[in-house]
């Protein structure tokens, strides 16, 4: 058994959807869960149509999903040839739920009620898909996540409920396998609590459910299909020369997420890991390319340095009043206003009397942290930083990215070396 996992770039029109099939077949004779995200920009208009149904304003809310079911619409006119083959009575039952949905009173749980409407979008990709494959001769099945992946009820960040999905799991698709289907299309980002409402699994979430699965069938790979060619060992907005990552290990592709690379979310990763299941990350637009490969072996670790860069950087300095030192009791005052208002903390560095560390200035109100700590420090701060993290780092590499500029904050490890820039 293996496990694909497809993106919303990867199905956003009819003929993306047509390349899924065409990478499916140069796995005829395997067994395959494919986990589909929703099309293209779905997931965004169903998060403006669910800002619209919060706010009442009902009018908006059908007009966007009007708009939404066109889009799908001619997606289904593209891909079949005949009406007959459609899933136009799935699709259409989908849309007559979703506006129901909207059309009732709001109960005030912005979560709940955001889980229940957002999950339409992979109900109606993997619908779509899953018709297309069966029309193309593909002994593929539909299965429900929504009964399948069990959650708390953790609104929009739910927690699996191992024990209990994995029983689910294993006992739905073996049911499928022994009916001769041999792919199975299901849903990324969404599962249900005990009561059986649908709960999403936040950020990164069809990524997630691709190793779920991975770990409930003991799968022997697990496949991201992207519109990369891999893991790059920097992102090629900021850094000329990108190189492929072809081969690291599942530590190090934690500590690369970690630091703020573009890659694989570490709740991804970790059950995988618990596993040795490797996890492939590859192209759908060259799906011949060897891709990159996450794998439990350390050897290939430190062969290439990566480079995260992270821009509009703010560094706070806060020194006590009384210069006496910093202590365990001001790191707590700290540390609990950052995390009261899920301020991420993204390089600290302290000193006998100054606690410095660094935040995006996007996710924080300075003028109120300012406030706040200015009753007992003295505050002061450095924006339009650029912080650059450079792991199995050598002295070229840092004069590399900091050519040019001045260096405000350094530190080093013996893999990581973490620089605070400006112009």
């Amino acid at each position: 058994m293996r496990i694909f996992k497809f993106g919303g770039a990867s199905v956003k029109d009819a003929d993306a959807v047509r390349n899924v099939a065409k990478i499916l077949k140069t796995y005829e004779g395997e067994e395959l869960v494919v986990v589909v995200s929703a099309m293209g920009k779905t997931t965004n208009a169903l998060e403006a149509i669910m800002q619209s149904f919060a706010n009442g304003d009902q009018k908006d809310a059908r007009r966007q999903v009007d708009a939404l079911y066109i889009f799908h619409q001619t997606i289904l006119a593209e891909l079949f040839s005949s009406s007959s083959h459609a899933p136009n009575g799935a699709i259409d039952a989908l849309f007559e739920a979703l506006k129901t949905r909207i059309e009732g009173s709001f109960s005030g749980d912005f979560h709940f009620e955001y889980d229940q409407l957002i999950s339409f979008g992979e109900l109606l990709s993997t619908t779509i898909v899953n018709a297309y494959l069966k029309n193309e001769g593909f002994s593929s099945a539909w299965a429900d996540a929504r009964t399948l992946v069990r959650t708390d009820d953790h609104w929009r960040e739910g927690r699996i409920q191992w024990e209990v999905t994995e029983v689910l799991i294993q006992n739905s698709i073996k049911s499928f396998i022994d009916e001769g289907h041999s792919i199975i299309v299901t849903q990324g980002f969404i599962g249900h609590e005990s009561n059986g409402y649908t709960t999403t699994l936040g950020r990164e979430g069809s990524d997630f459910t691709a190793a779920v699965f991975a770990y409930c069938l003991d799968a022997e790979d697990v496949t991201i299909w992207k519109d990369v060619p891999g893991m790059l060992n920097a992102d090629p907005k900021y850094f000329d020369n990108t190189v492929l990552l072809e081969k690291i290990s599942f530590k190090e592709a934690i500590e690369l997420a970690y630091f703020g690379a573009s890659v694989i979310h570490p709740k991804t990763i970790q059950p995988l890991k618990r596993k040795k299941i490797p996890l492939h990350i590859k192209s759908f637009l060259n799906p011949s390319a060897p891709g990159s490969v996450i794998q439990e072996s350390l050897d290939f670790d430190d062969q290439i340095p990566s480079f995260i860069f992270k821009m509009n950087q703010v560094l706070v300095s806060l020194t006590p009043k009384d210069f006496s030192f910093i202590i365990e009791e001001n790191l707590e005052h700290i540390f609990g206003y950052l995390n009261k208002e899920k301020i991420r903390i993204n390089l600290m560095q302290n000193s006998a009397v100054s606690f410095s560390f660094i935040l995006d200035e996007s996710k924080a109100d300075l003028s109120q942290l300012v406030a706040y700590f200015s009753a007992d420090y003295l505050v002061k701060y450095n924006k339009n930083l650029e912080l650059v993290t450079i792991r199995h780092y050598d002295e070229p590499t840092i004069r590399r990215v900091t050519a040019g500029k001045k260096i405000i904050l350094e530190q080093k490890s013996r893999q990581t070396a973490r620089l605070v820039i400006s112009d």
